[in-house]
């Protein structure tokens, strides 16, 4: 039976010549975050069971290694409510749709175009870079991180990239041919090469391009306006066994949105994350992006918080421009009064030196302070 290898290596060319390796073996890999302490790593290798493990000390087998299914591609390590990991099973065939319909959208020309992967390859976002590079026969820069000064050096017209929202600011992003922007909400205003993507490790990356569907991909709102996919890129499984898709092959994401006349999926954000305050639904994601046009907010996140009169109530915690005259809750009050209502508004205000993040820049609401 196939095996499934662990890659803990940094980006860069050995880890693409290891990643080949594997393929050409008939064997799985799962990359690993080098970055991962000790105690971090041995959960993830407890959890999704690699049978060899190539790092800077070459390849070594794993006791206790579980096989892989003929075809299986990839398993990348994701984690849900719990924290704990959880694999998700790709299999070739998706991974080489997913690379097909995301650079027929983009007009990728693999003689001329060239791809920059700096994100953390242990991540869809960052790997898929590399894979859809690799399928396509597209040039391919793979960095062991971000690094804007980096970044910069490796622009031209001819380059695309994958950023997150944060990494975008740090950069010029007029220097490239495209940027495909994934994670968190982006903002609102962007430049016109900048191309946002929904989409999740369970569907190989992003499957929504500018709110439209690529091509092979479905999207249909369930019940609660959950958004459902369906298509050739999504997961054969979960490592452990589990299969999420239903009879039809429909995965229900556990985000909400809709569907515009114009057929634009809009994400309003994870149904868990909903505050319900006062009988008033609230999406955090558009309190933050009110919120961040303050000029005294550096950094936001919004959440939800028990309470005995509202039912919840909306928090803030926000990082501030300047710690010494940071904004008053009466005048983001106000900001979000103006955009949203006064539902939406938050009636408590931490101020936070930073805020808890993923590798990739993604808040992690189970982690604000209380």
């Amino acid at each position: 039976m196939p095996t499934l290898v662990a890659l803990d290596l940094p980006g860069g060319p050995p880890f693409v010549a290891e990643l080949q390796r594997v393929w050409d073996a008939g064997d799985a890999a799962l990359p690993v975050d080098p970055r991962l302490p000790p105690t971090a790593r041995r959960q993830v290798f407890g959890a999704l069971a690699p049978g060899a493990v190539v790092d800077a000390d070459g390849r070594r087998s794993i006791d206790g290694g579980r096989p892989v299914e003929p075809g299986d591609a990839l398993v990348v390590a994701t984690s849900g409510t719990t924290g704990l990991a959880r694999g998700v099973v790709l299999t070739h065939a998706a991974v080489q749709a997913s690379a097909a319909a995301t650079s027929a959208r983009l007009e990728v020309d693999p003689a001329v175009h060239c791809w920059l992967a700096c994100l953390p390859l242990s991540h869809v976002g960052g790997l898929s870079v590399v894979t859809r590079a690799v399928l396509t026969g597209a040039g391919l820069v793979v960095h062991p991180g971000f690094d804007a000064t980096a970044v910069m050096a490796a622009a031209g017209p001819e380059v695309l990239i994958s950023l997150v929202p944060t990494t975008l600011r740090r950069v010029d992003a007029g220097a490239f041919r495209t940027v495909v922007l994934g994670g968190s909400a982006p903002p609102e205003e962007l430049p016109a090469n900048v191309v946002t993507t929904y989409g999740m490790t369970e569907t190989g990356s992003g499957v929504v391009y500018d709110g439209l569907p690529l091509a092979g991909v479905e999207v249909a709102i369930g019940a609660a306006q959950e958004i459902r996919l369906r298509g050739p890129m999504l997961l054969r499984a979960y490592r452990d066994g589990t299969v999420p898709l239903d009879a039809d092959g429909w995965l229900n994401t556990g985000d909400a949105g809709y569907v515009d006349a114009g057929r634009r999926l809009h994400v309003n954000g994870r149904l868990s994350d909903l505050i319900i305050s006062g009988g008033e639904n609230v999406w955090p994601a558009t309190v933050e992006a009110a919120l961040r046009d303050h000029p005294g907010v550096k950094e936001v996140a919004v959440a939800g918080r028990p309470d005995p009169e509202w039912g919840e109530r909306v928090v803030a915690w926000v990082v501030p421009v300047d710690r010494g005259a940071p904004p008053t809750l009466d005048e983001l009050r106000g900001a979000v009064k103006a955009r949203l209502g006064p539902w939406a508004a938050p009636r408590q205000l931490v101020l936070a030196d930073g805020l808890p993040k993923t590798a990739i820049g993604k808040i992690r609401r189970d982690a604000l302070p209380a």
